[in-house]
């Protein structure tokens, strides 16, 4: 072999490891009045991921997720989604979909116009539209609520309309920002399991932001932790635990582990130290 030839063993390899869906490239976030949000972040998510960004509020979770989304640009560094600028997602073939911590939803619009309303926006025909806005709502169980309004229907029926209007899109790529933050713990349960099984189904890459240390460890197949002020990642966890996952799995030694850990790293994090 030609010492310049490539090692066979390492092309096998590249071929092997999952597509990067997003790159964060020493990406930093310094706001008009000079607060920095973000100190310079380094972070690669692999297309198929479940990756959970945890850490307490101020600590620039929602700018990362903002910043990914094309939502606000980076003060330094690159943000690229398949290895291209987020402006140039959909004409590689791909989608995003956001997911706020509130419904947003249209008060006066039923659930059906208003899962629909990402798809008008882009003039997709009507029929095509319904077709689309029928599956989505069938996969988050609201095929009976079509014509409700948002009223009608409970906080936790409400942040199901807003996930069915991402998936209306199609997305190849879903952030979520604390979704079920507001929402009681059965409820939120609920969601968290739901969530899991469309993750699995429609092989999504998610990236989650949340303030519950629970819900990271439960989601996640990699927990990023962050610091606050300013923002910053300090410690990476991967949960190395079999999907699917039942409720069982919360009062399983191993969650207990996870969670211990990622309660420490927050700690150090925050110059506490443990008591």
């Amino acid at each position: 072999m030609n010492i310049a030839d490539p090692d066979p063993a390492l092309l096998r390899a590249a071929a092997a490891a999952p597509t990067p869906a997003v790159s964060v490239l020493s990406a930093e976030m310094t706001y008009d009045n000079g607060t920095q949000a973000l100190l310079p972040v380094d972070l690669e998510i692999a297309e198929g991921e479940f990756v959970t960004l945890l850490g307490p509020s101020g600590c620039g979770k929602s700018t990362l997720l903002k910043l990914v989304a094309g939502l606000m640009e980076p003060s330094d560094g690159r943000l690229l989604l398949w290895r291209k600028p987020v402006q140039q997602l959909e004409a590689g073939g791909r989608k995003l979909a956001f997911v706020f911590q509130s419904p947003t939803l249209m008060p006066w619009a039923s659930v059906q116009a208003n899962v629909r309303l990402p798809l008008d926006l882009a003039g997709v025909p009507r029929t095509e539209a319904d077709a689309r806005v029928r599956d989505a709502l069938a996969q988050v169980g609201l095929s009976g609520f079509a014509e409700a309004l948002p009223r009608a229907l409970s906080g936790g029926m409400q942040m199901r309309v807003s996930i069915a209007r991402g998936l209306v899109t199609q997305p190849d790529l879903l952030l979520m920002d604390e979704p079920f933050g507001a929402l009681d713990e059965i409820t939120r349960h609920k969601l968290d399991a739901d969530l899991l099984e469309l993750w699995r189904s429609k092989k999504l890459t998610v990236v989650f932001v949340t303030h519950s240390i629970h819900e990271a460890v439960y989601l996640s197949s990699r927990v990023i932790v962050m610091a606050a002020r300013p923002g910053r990642v300090v410690e990476e966890v991967r949960i190395d635990e079999p999907f699917p996952r039942s409720p069982d799995f919360m009062v399983t030694p191993q969650f207990s582990r996870y969670a211990r850990r990622l309660h420490e790293s927050l700690l150090r994090a925050s110059g506490e130290g443990l008591r």
